[in-house]
C-alpha cells in the first residue's frame, strides 16, 4: 500500500514538473521573438521597442559607452611569472617575520 502512495506522489510531482517546464518554455519563446507590431507615434498606443541598456562598467564618466579595450593580456613565460611572484611574497610583511622567527 505504501508503494502506490509512493508512485502515485512521484507521478504527481512528475506531471506537474514537466508541466512547468512546457509552460516556461513557451513563454521563453514568446519573450525572445522580436516585437514586430509597431504604432504610429501620434496613436497614443506605446510601441514594443526594446531599449538596450549598456552595463554601467562600459560606461566612462560622461555616461558615454567606452570603445576601447577593457583588457589587455600579454604572454608571460613561467620562469618570469614564477620569479614575479616570488618577488611579490618576499617583499611582503609576512615574509620577513617568518625569516626572523626560523632565524
Amino acid at each position: 500500500m505504501l508503494h502506490l502512495l509512493y508512485i502515485s506522489a512521484f507521478t504527481i510531482l512528475a506531471v506537474i514538473a514537466v508541466a512547468n517546464l512546457i509552460r516556461n518554455l513557451i513563454m521563453f519563446g514568446f519573450e525572445q521573438e522580436p516585437a514586430r507590431t509597431r504604432t504610429t507615434p501620434g496613436s497614443g498606443y506605446p510601441t514594443s521597442r526594446r531599449v538596450n541598456i549598456p552595463h554601467p562598467e562600459l560606461l566612462d564618466e560622461m555616461g558615454n559607452v567606452i570603445r576601447e579595450p577593457l583588457l589587455v593580456m600579454r604572454s608571460v613565460n613561467v620562469e618570469d611569472a614564477r620569479q614575479q611572484l616570488d618577488a611579490l611574497y618576499e617583499s611582503s610583511p609576512s615574509y620577513h617575520s617568518e625569516k626572523r622567527e626560523e632565524g
